[in-house]
């Protein structure tokens, strides 16, 4: 099997990650409720994972990291928080549903937005659309630090200029560069929240998911509940992390994630991009022999995803590559918006994505079975 889908989750995993997930399950009881050594274990590893996040992505206080249970959820929390009545937000022509979706939900509260269409794999046309787009009502931007459909990478450090000129803070969508992508939170000032899933470049299991609350905002509670503090008190905590955490924390998959951080850690992002990009770059070249193929090949500007066109289908196309061992994903890929906007709707493409575990053998073994499909 050739698995090339690691856009939707890292299925290969470091065998720590297992292992730890296992360990978490045997030892580890639920942290804040106890004084017994399960818990208190429990209460170690959640911590650490806490502190490995908020040092990996360059938080100063540990306590800004938020476990959640995807990037979805952590960008429901983030917009929630920053957009209110009157609100108008700009965002890119590549988002995901999981900012399109809360944003469409929060019209009837007098949100409004404009998603800004640029040119693929140009990121000064990027730039430009998206700060002709601010009104006087924006008060943030949203942005998807790589694209899940196409892999082309936002210009990040102009966006954030940009919302500083003009005084906006800046929600950013890591769900496919966190973990590949150097990403320190301190480089962007404009930054209020990164979100991101444990389960994509972070190599941890599914269901979890980091919010970075960068700045003092008030925060918007999705759910109210038991955190182990304060407990005589009728109303939620206001304090982090445990405004954002009621109920009980997914403790193996935070040990997981944990292991996840430290294996990125050892790699190094810059050698992952490096491995990803060179990857993608080879079997952008076999495919683009292909003429009956269109390759969305963004060279530097693109990260590890390759979104293909085919004369069939792309469902057909994909199944078929299935049948012949290659995992890869077709459709819209739950961001009909970025298709939109590269003029890929209605059938979507068939994406081709990778992780630190591929191989170039299995690049040059996919595009012949391509071929000859």
């Amino acid at each position: 099997m050739i698995y090339l889908d690691s856009g939707a989750t890292t299925w290969q995993k470091p065998r720590q990650v297992f292992r730890a997930v296992q360990k978490a399950m045997e030892s580890c009881a639920n942290p804040g409720r106890s004084g017994h050594r399960p818990a208190r274990e429990a209460e170690r590893v959640v911590y650490s994972c806490r502190e490995e996040a908020a040092e990996f992505f360059g938080l100063d206080r540990p306590e800004r990291v938020v476990f959640t249970q995807n990037a979805t959820h952590s960008l429901n929390l983030a917009i929630k928080s920053l957009l209110h009545e009157g609100s108008h937000a700009v965002i890119t022509g590549y988002e995901h549903n999981s900012v399109v979706r809360p944003l469409e939900a929060m019209k009837g509260q007098g949100v409004t937005y404009t998603a800004v269409s640029s040119c693929l794999f140009d990121p000064e046309d990027m730039a430009r659309q998206m700060e002709r787009a601010i009104t006087k009502e924006t008060r943030c931007m949203i942005v998807c630090h790589v694209s899940n459909v196409f892999g082309s990478i936002a210009p990040l450090e102009e966006l954030d200029r940009i919302c500083l000129r003009h005084g906006l803070s800046m929600i950013v969508d890591a769900s496919q560069s966190a973990g590949m992508l150097p990403l320190s939170v301190k480089k962007y000032p404009s930054a209020a929240f990164f979100c991101m899933p444990g389960h994509k470049g972070l190599y941890g299991p599914q269901g979890t998911g980091l919010l970075l609350c960068c700045k003092d905002i008030p925060l918007y509670t999705i759910m109210e509940g038991g955190t182990g503090s304060r407990s005589l008190e009728v109303t939620q905590p206001d304090f982090l992390p445990d405004a954002l955490e009621s109920g009980t924390l997914n403790v193996p998959g935070i040990a997981g994630l944990w292991e996840g951080l430290k294996f990125i850690r050892r790699q190094g992002c810059e050698a992952i991009l490096r491995r990803e990009q060179e990857l993608i770059g080879l079997l952008a070249r076999q495919l683009g022999e292909q003429n009956n193929l269109r390759v969305f090949a963004g060279g530097e500007n693109q990260a590890g995803v390759l979104s293909v066109v085919f004369p069939i289908p792309s469902e057909e196309a994909a199944e078929k590559l299935a049948s012949q061992g290659v995992c890869v994903r077709a459709g819209l890929h739950c961001a009909p918006l970025a298709h939109r906007t590269a003029g890929t709707l209605p059938d979507g493409t068939v994406r081709l994505s990778v992780s630190a575990f591929n191989t170039k053998r299995e690049m040059i073994r996919a595009a012949d079975l391509i071929a000859k499909m």
